[in-house]
């Protein structure tokens, strides 16, 4: 067979595309790309990488669906999946110390959703523990001094990487947006809801949100196809987008707000599009409080039994908001709950009353930071996750060190395809060189 050339971003089609033995190479091809890189950039968790298993439910795959033309979507797409989504074949850690068969139990539908539309499980991806503070070990495929945010680390590098075209993450605080913007990548959260939550080792059951990370919006609009009909809009379709300029935005370091700021007006250039700049949050402290007490009130409930057995186990961060949470109780809950409600309500009826499509806002205060104490700030993905909105992220610059910055844009909730359709605007005003890493 005559040589090929694996691209460094992989797209769906190049393995929907593929006869059998394309696949095979393809898949080979990745697995040297893998054992080429893993060693500094640890996408995997522990034991998340089994080229074996890879190769056998990709032969499952090739026997089930003989016939390309009656092959389902995403077949022969490789797909990493967090170290909290229950997946056959594989033990499910959490980033954490604590014995895995406590987090045993049937497969999230979601992973197995994935597999019915025929995509291979490529392997586990790396975490922050419990989905909070502790850092994975992994690296930012752009600039391997910087952390690639959490806590879908693994995910959002992987795909950076080129390991897999496809992964998937949650999002509690900032967990899908902001590693996808420190790692140059596409991030979508959806509507809370729309993609099944059963299956996931929990953080704060009512903020939890399952998100995805692609390397193109094509891919991205493909994987939510799945759960919703995408409408037909043309690229210069006109847009309008509120930017917050409240409180909320100053969260924003100045080298972020001067990049954000001349992409907005970028993107303002375009046909038919229009930026309105407005107060959106006249209680920004408040919506902060709020979450972080209902996330911390649900963790320490999540983590009742098994912090009283295996507390020593826990890292410090983690042990720290646990015992914080205790602290708070059901009315933290309750009021958090409420405050979620309230926060989409107005969200939505501004959206509504100012015939807006979606809100924008930069996906973090500022690039990856160096180091691996700390996965970033996820402050500026707060208010869209706290109502459950739908919010797709997108590079918008890259900086001369090679890390990109990445812009957000929140919309309606339930109506993520509409959002997701807005991708060929939003992509139009990135700076060249945005999608590339060094």
């Amino acid at each position: 067979m005559p040589p090929f050339t694996l691209p460094a971003l992989p797209s769906f089609d190049l393995f929907r595309q593929a006869d059998a033995d394309t696949l095979l190479r393809l898949y080979r091809e990745l697995f040297r790309r893998v054992a080429a890189n893993e060693g500094e950039l640890f996408v995997f968790a522990e034991g998340g990488f089994r080229p074996k298993v890879v190769l056998d439910e990709l032969d499952e795959a090739l026997r089930r669906w003989p016939n390309p033309a009656d092959r389902p979507p995403l077949f022969g797409v490789p797909v990493g999946v967090k170290d909290v989504f229950r997946t056959n074949g594989y033990a499910v850690r959490c980033g954490s110390l604590l014995p895995s068969s406590l987090f045993s139990g049937d497969e999230a539908p979601l992973v197995t959703r994935l597999r019915e539309a025929g995509a291979i499980v490529m392997g586990i991806t790396a975490s922050t523990e419990f989905t909070h503070a502790e850092p994975a070990a992994t690296r930012n495929p752009c600039n391997r001094r910087h952390t690639p945010g959490g806590s879908s680390s693994g995910s959002a590098a992987g795909v950076r990487a080129g390991y897999f075209p496809l992964a998937l993450g949650t999002q509690t605080m900032g967990s899908v947006i902001r590693p996808a913007a420190f790692c140059g990548v596409i991030g979508f959260k959806p509507s809370q809801g729309l993609l099944p939550g059963e299956g996931i080792i929990n953080f704060s059951p009512s903020l939890d949100q399952a998100g995805f990370f692609c390397a193109s919006a094509q891919d991205a609009a493909t994987m939510l196809s799945l759960f919703c009909d995408l409408p037909t809009r043309t690229r210069n379709a006109s847009a309008t987008f509120i930017v917050p300029n409240d409180a909320y935005l100053q969260e924003a370091e100045p080298a972020m707000r001067r990049a954000f700021d001349q992409y907005c007006e970028r993107l303002s250039r375009q046909p038919g599009t229009r930026i309105k700049t407005m107060p959106v949050f006249e209680d920004w402290p408040g919506v902060l409080e709020r979450h972080q007490r209902l996330a911390a009130a649900e963790l320490a409930l999540m983590h009742e039994t098994w912090f009283a057995a295996f507390g020593p186990l826990y890292r410090p961060r983690t042990r720290e908001f646990i015992e914080f949470g205790q602290t708070l109780g059901q009315a933290a809950i309750e009021t958090g709950r409420a405050s979620c409600a309230a926060l989409r309500q107005t969200l939505d009826d501004l959206l509504t009353s100012m015939k807006a499509d979606a809100f924008l806002a930069p996906a973090a205060p500022a690039e990856a930071p160096q180091g691996f104490a700390s996965t970033g700030n996820p402050v500026m993905n707060v208010p869209w996750t706290h109502a459950g909105l739908p919010v797709l992220g997108l590079p918008m610059d890259v900086l001369h060190n090679g890390l990109p910055l990445g812009v957000q844009a929140a919309g309606r909730f339930g109506r993520d395809c509409a959002l997701m359709a807005l991708a060929g605007v939003l992509e139009a005003p990135a700076r060249r060189g945005a999608q590339t890493c060094r």
